[in-house]
């Protein structure tokens, strides 16, 4: 397929994060860009803003004049969207050509120097942490990233022509569609368990992402995962994170590399696994020949993804956080970040469950990570692509959580208990629509503060 012969492209899921990194790829190459999406939300606002047409019906003749010539029209399905789908059905009846995100990131990519990040957690904030670094670095890049980074307020970084990073997502085996030169894998927990099945088939799955790339030299691995490549860590590997520790709220370490030591690194996120995500970033980026003064700079000068431990009030007696953490790993690395740096301050923490089949399959690891919390909120569960299954409700898990001081509240009625909560640190953790809500309770807290 010729991108070059395509002049217009047709999002059936542009609101998605990386739906929408694509739609402002195309848009800002020339392309005539519109589609459709389910409901509206900042990101749909933002891309109205850049001039793309967004509409929120499921109706053909809503597609728009141009988008209904298949000649040079490219439509790009989400695999979020239904079967029974009108629009998108419209298109394959009538012989358009459909891709799914993951292959036309293939097609994008195979002709560039890639650079692929995976992994079930640390994929956006490590392809970010990368993106920034080649960028700051003066390389011709183009980033494709899961998550706004705050310091382009884009999920897009760069018009670069011959160097990309991508995010290698395994949902769905997308991944596989990449081809990438230099890659690195941050995690292989289970996960999509609903698409797999089976811990094992997730791993035999990120295999074979590994076997895409060539150069063993060049495949980056978090220290312990069972996979041949170069090992990265805290405080072990062969890059390593060492003599870490904490100055005016920054990380500061040095990195031991096999041929080097990097000292005096400074990292302004928190948590040992933003630690991680930094140096296999820093491993990638070294090994294609960034200079180690130009890697630092970069890492010093990150501000973060949005909904990363994304800082929305931070005051000397009161802070509060929002983070997508949809998965117990994730929860746990928050529980790490915030107990290291507010050992002594009462910490709310308020999640929302993401889809009924990831609440089961994980129901034991939910009830531990949250019963860590001091005080834990539960939100109903947020279905997104799922119907309801019998049983599995947040009540259910919220049963499952040891610790006491736990209540289950109707979203409704979260701005009232804010209103009236005493604590010092308020947490806001999932991946589902309590990201919407986040304008609202940082209002009422900063006005209550």
């Amino acid at each position: 397929m010729d991108l070059n012969q395509i002049h217009n492209v047709y999002f059936v899921g542009i609101g998605g994060i990386g739906m929408s990194a694509l739609a402002r790829y195309f848009k800002f190459i020339g392309k005539n860009v519109a589609g459709y999406d389910k409901t509206p939300t900042h990101l749909t606002d933002e891309l109205k803003a850049e001039g793309i047409a967004i509409h929120f019906e499921d109706k053909v003749e809503l597609i728009g004049l141009p988008f209904l010539n298949k000649e040079n029209t490219l439509v790009v399905v989400t695999p979020a969207v239904p079967k029974n789908h009108l629009q998108w059905n419209y298109f394959l009846n009538n012989g358009f050509v459909v891709k799914k995100r993951a292959e036309v990131l293939g097609i994008i990519t195979k002709d560039t120097y890639c650079f692929a990040v995976a992994g079930t957690h640390g994929k956006t904030t490590t392809s970010s942490i990368l993106g920034h670094v080649l960028y700051e670095a003066g390389l011709d890049v183009t980033a494709f990233l899961g998550g706004i980074v705050e310091n382009y307020n884009s999920n897009l970084i760069g018009s670069g022509k011959t160097i990309t990073v991508v995010e290698a997502d395994e949902f769905d085996r997308s991944f596989l569609h990449l081809h990438p030169n230099i890659a690195c894998i941050t995690s292989m927990d289970a996960d999509h368990l609903d698409i797999y099945g089976d811990a094992a088939s997730i791993e035999a799955s990120f295999r074979e992402f590994a076997d895409k790339v060539e150069d063993k030299k060049h495949l980056f691995v978090a220290n312990g995962l069972p996979l041949e490549g170069v090992t990265v860590g805290v405080n072990e590997g062969e890059f390593a994170a060492v003599n870490i520790r904490i100055e005016d709220g920054w990380y500061v370490f040095d990195v031991k590399t096999p041929y080097e030591t990097v000292k005096d690194i400074k990292f302004g996120l928190p948590g040992h696994h933003n630690l991680t995500n930094a140096l296999l970033a820093f491993a990638m980026a070294k090994t294609y020949g960034v200079s180690s003064e130009d890697i630092m700079r970069g890492l010093a000068s990150f501000k973060g993804v949005r909904r990363r431990f994304s800082y929305q009030i931070k005051k000397q007696d009161f802070v509060y956080i929002d983070d997508y953490a949809h998965h117990p790993t994730e929860i746990n690395a928050v529980y790490q970040a915030v107990s290291e740096l507010y050992p002594d301050k009462k910490v709310l923490a308020i999640f929302q469950p993401h889809l009924f089949s990831r609440t089961r399959d994980f129901a034991e690891g939910f009830a531990k990570s949250l019963s860590a919390f001091e005080n834990i909120v539960l939100l109903d569960i947020y279905p997104a692509r799922e119907l309801p299954i019998e049983g599995i409700t947040s009540k259910w898990l919220l049963e499952k959580i040891e610790n006491p001081n736990k209540k289950l509240v109707a979203k409704s009625d979260l701005i009232p208990l804010l209103k009236m909560s005493d604590a010092d640190v308020i947490v806001t953790i999932g991946a589902g629509d309590i990201g919407e809500m986040v304008p609202e309770i940082k209002k009422v807290l900063d006005e209550k503060n």
